[in-house]
């Protein structure tokens, strides 16, 4: 017991960052849009949306794989590992890491897809149906499957330690952040690569959250997304990856890295309820925030900021500000809470990886983003979900993810101080 307790005593830090979202090819550019208030809201350009109720998406622009990796290797992967290993690649650079320097077997990754690849599914399911089951691409299951994400980040830059992809749903990118947090507090690597990736904007894919009345009814991209809202109708589909380098305090320190940040609780709970819809009275949610906030010793009242998973369909947006109440009681009043899926839509495994580099910008610059599209207070959602960008620094960042099956993760970040 001793010996873990020691392990487990091991800090945390965020040494690197790397994004591919719908506002840009780089955290740069990602978080500049995020500053301008700017969406990447438009008309679906991957397929046909004829028939189809939800015609909007924000989609990945310009994103051409070569730029970032190896042609051939590109080939060799769908659209979301492509996606992972641009971030990862940018993630690497930004951290200074020197893999020739490094002992390969001490440095992990733990980057997630919620779904892997349904452009691969559909494809050749329609080979097997036109031209029958010879003519199925032999690559078809390593090209489709989720934990790919993981296995191409590790083949492309040699790392030997723990490959995992925590597949929760929409709670993917902050399970895999978390899990790797632990890792590295638990002794078991130095490095961790960790995060999200998804790329899942196809006929089928839209198809199946649209049956499911999860999408927005609305194709206007000023009012799609509107986390809070009392006219929101749903959430927006997104895609990209958001990886980030964790590293064990001293091991960073040693060899002089930039430390952003410092990640300090990791919270999960099961709502054990529905298969889609969150718990009504918010009790889940709630539970993963206050073990967050329990992890890190941290008492509600020294949390001022909140990065929501605010999809913006009426039951998420209900039953997370139910469970912000239940966590932090009187003082959710004094909480400010915004939603980044306002402005780059829903991500699903890519979201809270995405969020998390949201947050690690946000308390590294003391600015808070609005909730972009944010005009009509709903009467049962009545706490401070930021109309208006703010200018404040905050010492913690706890950010929320919610996952079909009742997933619940939450991550606590905190400004870096020796």
């Amino acid at each position: 017991m001793e010996e873990k307790e020691i392990k487990m005593s091991r800090r945390v830090v965020v040494t690197g960052m790397g994004a591919i979202t719908p506002l840009g090819l780089s955290v740069e550019e990602f978080w500049n849009g995020v500053k301008e208030g700017r969406t990447g809201f438009g008309p679906i350009t991957k397929f046909d949306t004829e028939g189809y109720k939800s015609t909007i998406a924000a989609e990945v622009k310009g994103f051409d794989a070569k730029n970032f990796m190896d042609f051939k290797a590109a080939k060799r992967m769908e659209a979301f590992c492509q996606y992972a290993v641009a971030a990862a690649k940018e993630a690497l650079a930004d951290s200074g890491l020197d893999m020739e320097k490094e002992d390969p077997w001490r440095v992990g990754v733990a980057v997630g897809s919620g779904i892997g690849s349904l452009q691969a599914m559909e494809r050749e399911h329609s080979k097997l149906l036109e031209k029958g089951p010879n003519r199925v691409n032999p690559l078809m299951v390593p090209l489709m499957i989720c934990n790919m994400a993981s296995g191409n980040v590790s083949i492309q830059f040699g790392l030997k330690g723990k490959s995992i992809n925590v597949v929760t749903a929409c709670t993917t990118g902050t399970n895999c952040i978390g899990e790797a947090m632990r890792t590295i507090q638990y002794g078991d690597a130095d490095v961790m690569v960790a995060g999200g990736s998804e790329s899942s904007i196809t006929p089928v894919g839209v198809a199946g959250f649209c049956a499911l009345t999860a999408l927005s009814s609305s194709n206007d991209p000023e009012r799609c997304s509107i986390p809070f809202d009392k006219e929101r109708s749903g959430f927006v589909m997104g895609e990209g990856a958001g990886v980030v380098v964790l590293e064990e305090l001293e091991h960073a320190k040693a060899r002089g890295a930039k430390i952003y940040a410092e990640v300090v609780g990791y919270g999960c709970s099961s709502d054990a309820y529905h298969i889609t819809s969150p718990a009504e009275d918010g009790a889940g949610a709630a539970k993963a925030m206050e073990n967050a906030m329990k992890d890190a010793g941290v008492s509600p009242e020294e949390v001022t900021y909140i990065n929501a998973h605010g999809t913006g369909t009426k039951l998420n947006d209900l039953f997370e500000t139910r469970a912000i109440k239940l966590a932090f009681g009187e003082h959710a009043k004094n909480v400010h809470i915004n939603s980044t899926k306002s402005m780059i839509g829903h991500l699903l495994g890519a979201a809270g990886a995405v969020e998390f580099i949201t947050c690690v910008k946000e308390l590294e610059e003391g600015f808070l983003h609005a909730t972009a599209g944010y005009r009509i207070p709903d009467e049962e959602c009545d706490l401070d979900y930021c109309k208006e960008p703010v200018q404040e620094e905050v010492p913690y960042a706890l950010t929320n993810s919610l996952g079909f099956g009742g997933h619940n993760a939450s991550l606590l970040i905190k400004k870096y101080s020796e």
